[in-house]
Parts: C-alpha cells; sequence; structure tokens
C-alpha cells in the first residue's frame, strides 16, 4: 500500500492498521520503521516518531501528549474551512446579485403590467409595428367608439401592407355597427372578421409571440404576455372561437336567413332564457342594450303564438328553433 493511497485527515480518525501499530509500540516502546509502511498515517500525525538513533526504531508519543495536539489540529483545521467559506461567500455575493437581476429581466421580459390606457394602446401600437405576420384580435362588446378605431385603422394597415393578415372576432351584436363595417371597408388587404354569441375577454396576439389580455376588470390595466406556451394556448383558444364564428367580413360571406320565423339573434335570446338570466344579464352577455332585448322577447314570443312570459320558456323547449345552428 502506497503512502498516497492511504492518507487521511485527522478527523477521519486513524485507520485499523495504524491504530494497531501505535498500540503496540506503546506496549513494546518501540516498533521498527518498517512496520509503518502500511500505515504511514501515524507517523505523519506524530503518534510515532524516529528515536534519533539512526532511525532504527519508532518509538510512541504519549497519548496524554498526542490527544491535545491532534485536537489542536482539528480545531485549526476547521477554523481553516470557515474561513475559506467566507472566501468563497463574499466571492459569490455579487454573482448572486448579478443572477437575480438578470432572472427579474427575464420575468420582466416574459410577464409584464401595463397600467393605464395610453401606455397600453401604446404597447399594442409598437408591437403591431413590430410583426409582420399576424394579428388576432377578440373584441368583446356592440359597438367600438369611431374615434378608436380611426387611431388604429393606421397602424393595422400597416400591418397588411407588409403582407400580413387579420383576424377578428367581434360580437354578433357588432354585425349592423356603422362604425365597425366602415372600419373594415377602409381596410385594404387579408382581413376577415367573424362574429359569435357571446366571446372571451378582449385578446390580442401578434404573430403568435406575444399576446395582450386584461389584467383587471375595467380593462385599465393589461397583462403582456411573451411566454410561448402561453401564447400558444391563447392562440389555439382563438382558433377554436373562429372556427365557431359566423362570417361578417368581408361581404360576400352571406348571413344565414331566419328558420321558422326566428331570426340568430331570437335564438341566443331564447337559448339564455331557458338558462333563467334576466333582461339585464342577456344584454350584458350579448353586448345588447335592454330595450332591444326586450324587442326581440316580444317578438320570439308573437312567433311562437304565446303572450305570457312563463310560457315562453316552455315553448321554446316544445318549438325546436334551438336545435338550429346560427
Amino acid at each position: 500500500m502506497t503512502q498516497e493511497s492511504h492518507r487521511h485527515g485527522v478527523e477521519e480518525q486513524l485507520c485499523e492498521a495504524g491504530m494497531n501499530l501505535y498500540t503496540r509500540a506503546l506496549r513494546e516502546g518501540r516498533v521498527p520503521p518498517q512496520d509503518a509502511e502500511d500505515a504511514p498515517c501515524v507517523v505523519e500525525l506524530g503518534l510515532l516518531y524516529p528515536d534519533g538513533e539512526g532511525n532504527r526504531w519508532l518509538r510512541p508519543l504519549a497519548p496524554s501528549i498526542a490527544l491535545p495536539r491532534l485536537l489542536h489540529s482539528v480545531e485549526a483545521d476547521i477554523e481553516r474551512r470557515r474561513r475559506g467559506e467566507m472566501v468563497l461567500a463574499n466571492a459569490f455575493q455579487p454573482l448572486m446579485a448579478i443572477d437575480a437581476e438578470n432572472t427579474f429581466s427575464r420575468s420582466r421580459a416574459t410577464f409584464t403590467m401595463l397600467h393605464g390606457l395610453q401606455p397600453i394602446n401604446t404597447a399594442i401600437k409598437q408591437a403591431v409595428s413590430e410583426s409582420s405576420k399576424e394579428l388576432l384580435t377578440v373584441q368583446p362588446g356592440g359597438h367600438r367608439p369611431p374615434n378608436a378605431l380611426s387611431m388604429v385603422l393606421p397602424v393595422e394597415q400597416s400591418l397588411l401592407d407588409r403582407g400580413g393578415r387579420m383576424r377578428t372576432l367581434y360580437q354578433h351584436s357588432s354585425r349592423h355597427a356603422p362604425a365597425v363595417l366602415a372600419h373594415y371597408e377602409q381596410l385594404d388587404g387579408d382581413v376577415e372578421v367573424r362574429t359569435l354569441n357571446e366571446v372571451t375577454e378582449r385578446l390580442v396576439i401578434l404573430d403568435r409571440r406575444v399576446a395582450f389580455i386584461p389584467g383587471n376588470t375595467d380593462r385599465t390595466a393589461a397583462l403582456v404576455l411573451r411566454h410561448p406556451a402561453l401564447v400558444s394556448y391563447l392562440a389555439n383558444t382563438f382558433s377554436r372561437l373562429w372556427d365557431l364564428a359566423t362570417p361578417m367580413w368581408p361581404r360576400s360571406a352571406a348571413r344565414p336567413p331566419a328558420d321558422k320565423g326566428v331570426t340568430s339573434r331570437q335564438r341566443a335570446i331564447a337559448a339564455l332564457l331557458i338558462e333563467g338570466l334576466t333582461d339585464d344579464k342577456i344584454a350584458i352577455r350579448l353586448a345588447m342594450n335592454v330595450r332591444t332585448v326586450r324587442v326581440h322577447i316580444a317578438k320570439l314570443a308573437d312567433t311562437l303564438g304565446t303572450s305570457s312570459r312563463a310560457q315562453l320558456g316552455y315553448r321554446i323547449g316544445q318549438s325546436g328553433i334551438l336545435e338550429d345552428g346560427y
């Protein structure tokens, strides 16, 4: 056995061969140096030392002297390691600060909260100006203000001029909104609009790399998402809604005629009546005013031959009108 392979520290205690040799030396008073070749640790730790008479013998150090000396060596080694720990901690402290800053930056790059309509609109315009492939939008509510539409017109046209395409989902109540129709008449490019009775909250997705969603109920805050998995999830959700929607623009996609004397809008209202919703809640869900909802309910009741609101739900179920598509 070589000394290199046998070497170990004080805190690991003596090996069995070293302890046996030290015990024997204490009993016999001395041992020949060649006996320590298989346990060099006893010499390295000072438990056996040459007797000075030509180094023919190794004599044992008294245990009462050896133990305190070894304990002091252990304490010194512990102190040295503690100093090493402090040096490493001080060296890594600025590195950890850098990593924390990078982690925060990566988080901000993935999720950003915007507050205020102006910062939100500015961020969306900036994102559109940096896009060249696709703009997917969900616009809940019935009528968009003409001034809001006029502000986004040049930005959207710029995207179309770069070869991008636009796909927008509205609620059915927007199908006859003059400002909305006029807006799309002014756009030139790959533009399609479809509608549903109900849609999600506002959603804007650009090139399937960044998405904007509301950050609160009144839409005065927005969350900007750049996480690939989240943006892909939202884009897939949009695609499924798009497949269920009815074409609105281009105008060549004609709206299906009323069936059984009941319009598609009246069918949507009938479905919500069956759910037990009040006129006010129906108006909110379908982005209509309450008076218009009540006019449709009156026409629906007249078509189904009842003047009683209480019997209207029963007549709706019996008529089969909810089995038809939009």
